[in-house]
């Protein structure tokens, strides 16, 4: 007959599949640094020799890496999202940009609809907390701040969401605007009343979330994301008629 004797799991495969599903869900993300070997084995209740086998065993996935003496981290899982070539290239065209903006409207506009119907209690206190940050920092002024909590409080509807694979994709998107690869986030919120409006727009998407109302936190963000667009474009349109301006001037200065 066909039957194997059935073996008893091996300790360190259970670690593994834990911190696979905590790299999977979001909760470990990528460059977040592991508690000790110490205290990783008293949390998980298993000797150091298994837990080791564990990390080893995660690391030769590529998902856990080590610096020296520094201790274990979380692998750059999201490097692979976009090639060093398609960074530079989309980097340097300016409809990128818009087309990001884009996409993003797409994505998150359902997400914020899933993180309605979907999102747990705790899920949307996080949100809570996190606009509850952005209005301190709007208050004292802080663009650097400011641009900071908006990425914060974006991926924390996402990872609401509870699908996985809308995460990481998004992950790595911000994991590119952090960078500023597609435009210069601190910028939106110098002008007073641009942050201003943005800031009513997350009261928005936020109170949305609260209410559990998927149509209108839908809404929310369509309009947020909209106006993004719209706020980019003028100001891309300001750079280059200041180009155009300082040539100009240039010039006079030439012919005297």
């Amino acid at each position: 007959m066909p039957f194997q004797r059935i073996e008893a799991e091996k300790l360190s495969h259970s670690v593994v599949k834990q911190i696979e599903q905590l790299i999977l869900r979001g909760i470990l993300r990528p460059g977040e640094r592991l508690p000790s070997e110490r205290e990783l084995s008293e949390r998980f209740g298993v000797s150091r020799p298994s837990l080791r086998d564990a990390v080893a065993e995660l690391q030769a996935r590529g998902l856990l890496a080590t610096r020296a003496g520094a201790g274990i981290y979380v692998a750059d899982v999201l490097g692979s999202a976009f090639s060093p070539a398609l960074i530079r290239l989309i980097s340097s065209h300016e409809e990128a940009v818009f087309d990001y903006i884009a996409f993003r409207r797409d994505l998150e506009s359902i997400a914020a609809e899933r993180a309605a119907t979907h999102g747990s209690d705790i899920d949307l206190q996080v949100i809570d907390a996190i606009f509850q940050k952005m209005e301190a920092a709007h208050r004292k002024r802080n663009p650097a701040d400011e641009a900071e909590l908006d990425a914060e409080f974006h991926l924390a509807i996402l990872e609401a969401s509870h699908n996985v694979i809308l995460l990481h994709m998004m992950r790595s998107i911000f994991d590119l605007l952090k960078q500023g690869v597609f435009f210069n986030r601190q910028m939106m919120f110098k002008s007073r009343t641009t942050r201003d409006l943005l800031l009513n727009h997350h009261r928005a998407i936020n109170a949305a979330l609260q209410a559990r109302d998927p149509d209108a936190a839908r809404a929310a963000i369509v309009e947020h994301l909209s106006y993004v667009e719209s706020r980019m474009g003028e100001l891309r349109r300001a750079e280059k008629n200041e180009e155009v301006a300082r040539l100009r001037y240039a010039h006079e200065k030439e012919r005297g």
